[in-house]
């Protein structure tokens, strides 16, 4: 959706700026031509009216002229500065709730032309801990958003609630990086639930960014739905080159690069850095209220990602 989206936008800002320009360099100049042949036709000369009119605009190009700018800023902003996107699912909880609305930092990644997203110029790429909006790898109209885990050339595993990060080995390091498990460390649970059972809370650090996740400890973990990636054992990733590993963090309430694979750098989006509305979405099934209809606001939920 967001990608027709941008389309339309593309094409309304080309189709209004065609009729602005029409208008500034060659209707206007017709008019004014009418308007002298008019008024040397009269030998006392046009009154203030009768000039209004015949240099007054087609409604439909007047609407164009009117259009265009605003359009053209919009498609600017949301094409390569920020975009407003809204959070549908729980799988990023407790960082982000359903109701949040974001902005996400288009050029974070690179600046890429608004229709087919072909990068144009290098501005950087995600880093570990990173929010990330992308174009989900199995169906690219749909965008999705998680957190960078793993990076190219990671190698990843997951088991029994525990994240182990082996960073990619560069070019001249030794010795290479061990495998080694992320930090992480429990702060409570009863905040969240997953159906009736509440989630234990965890504090994680991936590279500089320290965050909160959600763990489902009676929940084992669905090795048998894993994403098996070849030469690997299951629960296994090694991140290849130009694609990275993605996490939700609500760990078991997830659909993430555990079961469906890695994220090209072709479907970046871009990164999410703040909450500027947060919606409390939690109507009673009884209200006769519709359930989309917010019952509150999380003033103490806006700001930055983290």
């Amino acid at each position: 959706m967001a990608q027709y989206f941008s389309i339309f936008l593309v094409m309304l800002t080309l189709v209004t700026g065609l009729v602005w320009a029409w208008d500034r360099f060659l209707l206007s100049r017709r008019r004014r031509q009418v308007l002298a042949e008019a008024e040397q036709a009269t030998a006392g000369g046009l009154d203030e009216k009768k000039r209004t009119q015949l240099m007054a605009r087609p409604g439909w190009v007047e609407n164009c002229r009117g259009m265009f700018p605003v359009i053209a800023v919009v498609l600017v902003l949301r094409s390569f500065l920020y975009e407003p996107f809204q959070i549908p699912s729980g799988s990023m909880m407790p960082t982000l709730l359903v109701g949040d609305f974001i902005l996400v930092e288009k050029f974070a990644y690179g600046i890429k032309d608004p229709v087919f997203s072909h990068k144009l110029i290098a501005t950087g790429e995600p880093k570990r801990g990173d929010v990330f909006v992308f174009k989900d790898p199995r169906d690219p109209h749909i965008d999705l958003i998680k957190r960078v885990v793993g990076l190219p050339g990671d190698r990843i595993v997951f088991r029994d609630k525990q994240l182990y990060i082996q960073p990619a080995c560069q070019q001249g390091q030794q010795p290479c990086p061990a495998l080694q498990a992320v930090a992480s460390a429990d702060i409570g649970s009863g905040e969240f639930y997953l159906g009736s059972m509440p989630l234990d809370r965890r504090t994680e650090t991936l590279g500089k960014v320290k965050h909160d996740i959600l763990v489902d400890r009676a929940l084992p973990d669905r090795l048998g739905e894993y994403f098996r990636q070849q030469g690997q054992p299951s629960g296994q990733w090694l991140v290849p080159k130009g694609e990275y590993f993605a996490m939700g963090d609500n760990r078991d309430n997830s659909a993430d690069s555990r079961f469906w694979g890695f994220v090209p750098e072709q479907n970046l989006v871009g990164k999410a850095v703040f909450i500027w509305i947060s919606f409390k979405m939690d109507r009673s099934p009884n209200s006769w209220l519709p359930s989309w209809v917010p019952t509150g606001i999380r003033f103490g939920h806006l700001g930055p990602i983290k």
